[in-house]
């Protein structure tokens, strides 16, 4: 960075507390620029882009094989300062210069970083000057079905388990309803788990990645007995968002419902969980966001 460039950043305004943006929302920010000396300017812009990317590397034998893709939602520019228009030289001191964005109103995917793959909304102030590399500044970014019922019997248990729905927003809580019949001379523990199932997907290959959110226990029950329990499973509010609108990244839950059962295989039902991004005020109970949201652009 030149003597003369003191500083150069580029940032936005949060909407709402959550710092979420959804598509078709407006963006506003300002680029701050500190010169130590007059300074001629070339041009100045900002860019908003959005895109997709996954890369992971597969052992053949001798050979290392890399999978990689990459998808482009969109880049907007605003220039700020116009190349060749006039004499471009901005004074000592600090100067601050206002933007403004429209996200566009499509099907995009929340933000997301996993290990073999990352969805990324980014902010990119770019300063050009004569005889100078380009400076530049970035800050990153990051309906509901019917009730579900199933039923698992084995010799000696019997589980019947179900959710009202399978949509929950990031910090709701899912309320698990599960009759057991325990038949057996043991006690019998239920047991919750939400996971993530990460799929990156490049040159017609799948990489396959699983994490467990959370794992919770419930109380036992006794030999010979039957109940019904009630739970409610807490999505943490910094869970991401489910991404099912990417080609190439695919971030789905499942909540796993099972017993267990000593000496033999656990008793299972799994439920497809979807994760939106938390709701923003105290009418937006009424409805489901129209659109997939991002946060943080990162």
């Amino acid at each position: 960075m030149s003597d003369r460039v003191k500083s150069f950043s580029v940032g936005y305004n949060p909407i709402n507390h959550s710092d979420i943006f959804t598509s078709g929302d407006c963006i506003t920010g300002h680029i701050t620029l500190e010169l130590s000396k007059d300074c001629k300017i070339d041009s100045l812009s900002v860019k908003l882009k959005g895109k997709a990317q996954v890369k992971w590397t597969e052992t053949h034998g001798r050979t290392i094989v890399m999978y990689s893709n990459k998808e482009k939602y969109f880049s907007i520019k605003q220039v700020i300062i116009q190349e060749g228009q006039g004499n471009n030289v901005v004074g000592q001191g600090s100067h601050v210069y206002p933007y403004n964005f429209q996200i566009p109103a499509e099907d995009l995917p929340s933000s997301f970083k996993g290990s073999y793959g990352k969805i990324q909304y980014t902010l990119e102030a770019n300063l050009s000057r004569s005889m100078r590399v380009d400076t530049k500044a970035k800050t990153p970014q990051h309906s509901i079905t019917n009730k579900k019922m199933k039923l698992f019997t084995s010799g000696t248990v019997g589980m019947d388990v179900n959710i009202a729905r399978t949509g929950y927003y990031q910090g709701e809580g899912i309320k698990v309803v599960t009759s057991i019949q325990n038949r057996s001379s043991r006690d019998i523990k239920p047991k919750y788990c939400l996971y993530l199932k990460c799929s990156y997907f490049a040159k017609r290959k799948r990489k396959v990645e699983t994490k467990d959110i959370l794992k919770e226990v419930g109380d036992a029950i006794p030999p010979s007995a039957g109940q019904t329990v009630t739970r409610i499973i807490t999505i943490p509010p910094t869970t991401c968002a489910s991404i099912l609108n990417c080609n190439i990244i695919k971030a789905e839950y499942r909540l796993r419902v099972y017993l267990d059962v000593k000496y033999a295989s656990d008793p299972e039902i799994k439920f497809p969980i979807v994760i939106l991004p938390a709701l923003q005020g105290p009418d937006d109970g009424e409805h489901l966001p129209a659109y997939p949201t991002f946060s943080h652009f990162a």
